[in-house]
């Protein structure tokens, strides 16, 4: 599960740094927050969680774990999307943004249930 939320966590590292090289050469920053959630909550966040998991594989090899990584990875693409959408004019995207981020809000939840139940 480390390796697997380290290589996902690259991909939005990728789509975080190219979204930011976008937004400079467009000089409009209208996306910056969905830059910055990319960057937080997909980058940095899933990168110390693999981390994490490879540090202490009893914890990446439980149901939690992949509650997590599904939850999160499913929640935070939607609440993205769905962001960008809202943030060019589009009211409709509201309650998907709110759906997608209670999903990574369970996924992080559910990690850090994991966390405590399985980090010794």
């Amino acid at each position: 599960m480390g390796a697997r939320l380290i290589k996902i966590s690259s991909v939005y590292f990728v789509i975080g740094v190219l979204l930011g090289m976008y937004m400079s050469m467009t000089e409009n920053p209208m996306l910056s927050p969905v830059h910055a959630h990319v960057n937080l909550l997909g980058w940095a966040s899933l990168a110390l969680a693999g981390l994490v998991y490879a540090v202490y594989p009893a914890a990446a090899e439980t149901t939690l774990a992949k509650f997590h990584f599904w939850l999160h990875n499913i929640g935070l693409p939607v609440m993205m999307i769905s962001l960008a959408f809202f943030l060019t004019g589009s009211s409709w995207a509201t309650p998907i943004i709110a759906t997608g981020g209670v999903l990574t809000v369970l996924g992080v939840i559910l990690f850090a249930i994991n966390i405590f139940r399985n980090v010794k």
